[in-house]
């Protein structure tokens, strides 16, 4: 029989982040200290493969805890003991666990900012750091960015269909875990909504934070009625008063009659065309024009765009389940691979040629052509260095381990947000499937990749 033990959070500190990451990459790390190769510089990048069949553009976030995790990722003791004691590392140089102790990240970074709008093929985060240490934080960085910028995309879509009326994350309580719930809620506001039920993404990151109340609030009093006018007490100046835990219609006209304090009335369930229709009749008819309809309930762009075709009255959006899981796309093909490498001869590039997930090799930057008309046209992968017309778009983050300047506020990113989506081509803001802005590679990376092809 096991001991007993108390229970343990799996909420990591920021001085036990070690090994968060697949045991394969420090398998890796392992075998190069081994074979001397841990500490010959590499560059590797990570960027989207492929965009989901349901979107044409994506939203870059992330970054921000991306930097955090590179900034302060070490190992503790106890971490060490338990690879020690690991069957996988058991012919690993003892001298590998010392080194492990001091372990720190010292490469240098560059990435695109959060808030713009990325596309399949374009790097968004490139790292030259010694091989083990590029190696090590392949998995934190890839669940990181990829989560995040799967969330702000489908908030960006969602506020986009919303048509100017606000809309807000619900979603922490259907997230994939409270961590996940807390980083949706960023990625959310980064996106486009104005805010989220999340309190501590309120505290954290300073995102609004808005609640209504709950049908166990209406149901915990003997009466409908009553329990509007008590909350109205509390909350005078805040209420949104849930009115559809018996009979929507019936629950606007109790609202009313209980004189409480509110600002808004929120639907939950039925037919919220229909059901908002009639619940705005029934506020404008008991003078209250002022009270705002606020719609929840297994939403999504899809059927916001819907509501407000069908003329429905919402005044804003609480979008949950659909949001913070991205159902419809819930992941991104988002990898990072190895592209060039320090060796004896020089730097030489690296690249897989796999069928469907071939790579190209050496440091990239991405260059953003702009349009007469002030609107995004193309955007061309280049080597590092070598001349093209546009704005780059991959910045320095990090340099020998070292934020190079603080990072822009989130207010700041999802301004950013916002103006890239106005530059982008409209169609792309549609959400059916337009078709591809255009992408384009270099000829200095396209014949650095025949070069490589043909002796790899």
């Amino acid at each position: 029989m096991n001991p007993p033990h108390e229970p343990q959070s799996l909420f990591p500190r920021d001085d036990r982040l070690g090994l968060l990451t697949d045991l394969y990459e420090l398998t890796m790390a392992a075998g190069y200290h081994a074979h001397g190769l841990d500490r010959r510089r590499a560059t590797f990048e990570l960027w989207v493969r492929r965009l989901p069949a349901c979107r044409n553009y994506l939203i870059a976030a992330g970054l921000e805890q991306a930097v955090n995790y590179l900034l302060n990722l070490s190992f503790s003791s106890e971490q060490i003991t338990y690879l020690r004691e690991h069957p996988a590392f058991r012919s690993v140089p003892s001298d590998w666990f010392d080194r492990l102790a001091q372990f720190r990240f010292e490469g240098d970074v560059w990435a695109v900012p959060e808030g713009t709008a990325v596309f399949a093929g374009e790097p968004l985060l490139r790292v030259t750091a010694a091989l083990d240490q590029a190696q090590v934080v392949e998995t934190y960085l890839i669940t990181t960015l990829a989560f995040q910028t799967m969330v702000a995309s489908k908030a960006a879509r969602t506020a986009t269909a919303a048509r100017g009326r606000p809309v807000f994350d619900f979603g922490s309580r259907r997230a994939h875990g409270p961590q996940a719930g807390l980083l949706a809620a960023r990625a959310a506001y980064l996106g486009g909504c104005v805010g989220a039920s999340n309190a501590e993404a309120g505290r954290l990151f300073g995102v609004p934070t808005t609640g209504t109340q709950a049908h166990s609030w209406v149901m915990a009093f003997g009466d409908e009625a009553e329990a509007f006018r008590k909350f109205g007490e509390v909350f005078p100046g805040v209420a949104t008063l849930l009115i559809d835990t018996y009979d929507t219609v019936r629950g606007a006209r109790r609202a009313l009659a209980s004189g409480a304090a509110m600002q808004a009335v929120r639907l939950d369930s039925g037919d919220l065309v229909s059901l908002s229709k009639q619940v705005r009749e029934v506020l404008d008819a008991g003078g209250r024009r002022d009270v705002k309809i606020i719609a929840s309930g297994d939403l999504n762009e899809y059927k916001v765009r819907d509501l407000l075709a069908a003329g429905a009255p919402i005044d804003v959006f609480g979008v949950g389940t659909e949001l913070v899981t991205s159902r419809d796309e819930p992941t991104l093909a988002m990898v990072y691979k190895l592209v060039e490498q320090e060796t004896d001869a020089g730097w030489a590039g690296r690249i897989k040629l796999a069928e469907g997930k071939k790579s190209y090799p050496c440091a990239k930057q991405v260059y953003r052509r702009t349009g007469p008309d002030g609107m995004f046209a193309a955007d061309r992968v280049a080597r590092d260095g070598e001349p093209c017309d546009g704005d780059a778009l991959l910045a320095p983050v990090m340099r020998q381990g070292k934020l190079i300047a603080p990072l822009p506020p989130l207010e700041e990113s999802r301004t950013r947000c916002r103006r890239q989506l106005d530059r982008l081509p409209k169609e792309l803001l549609d959400l059916g499937r337009a078709p591809a802005y255009p992408v384009h590679y270099s000829e200095g990376l396209e014949a650095a990749l025949r070069s490589l092809a043909c002796s790899p």
